[in-house]
């Protein structure tokens, strides 16, 4: 799935020519924001661990990307593995906007304004764009990061 097919359909969700869109609207336009980081981590994983050609091994990597797993290494914001700015802003803007995804999809008491899914939007777009300035060595090693478990040597 193309992230920036996602972030163009979250976009069409808050259109602002339109004066009100309805909160199913909103709640989705959120959790797509949240799927096209995903999405970007999942590619970029893919593509840095076996290439870009789009084979099983490619397939394989893209899918074991796990959302809970992803978020618990975005937690740590990769502060702690010396990562860049650019890769420390793109985590912590995974962690916020799976927690802001959690909510649009299942706390339906939850209630988003068109202004704040637009910085949603907003902050998804600039994460995704910050993400893949980095240096790819870097990306690399987050990949790895988010990927696999970290053992003791």
């Amino acid at each position: 799935m193309n992230s920036r097919d996602l972030m163009g359909t979250a976009r069409r969700l808050t259109d602002p020519r339109a004066s009100q869109p309805t909160p199913a609207d909103l709640r989705r336009a959120v959790s797509t924001a949240y799927y096209a980081l995903f999405h970007c981590l999942a590619a970029a994983a893919a593509d840095l661990l076996t290439g870009t050609s789009r084979g099983p091994a490619w397939h394989q990597v893209y899918r074991a990307l796990e959302h809970g797993k992803a978020r618990e290494a975005c937690r740590q914001q990769a502060a702690t593995r010396g990562f860049p700015k650019e890769i420390r802003a793109f985590a912590k803007a995974f962690h916020a906007l799976q927690e802001a995804r959690h909510r649009a999809d299942y706390a339906l008491d939850s209630r988003f304004s068109k202004r704040d899914v637009l910085a949603i939007i907003q902050t998804a777009e600039d994460a995704i764009g910050q993400f893949e300035r980095a240096d790819g060595r870097q990306r690399h090693r987050f990949a790895v990061h988010v990927l696999f478990k970290r053992r003791q040597p």
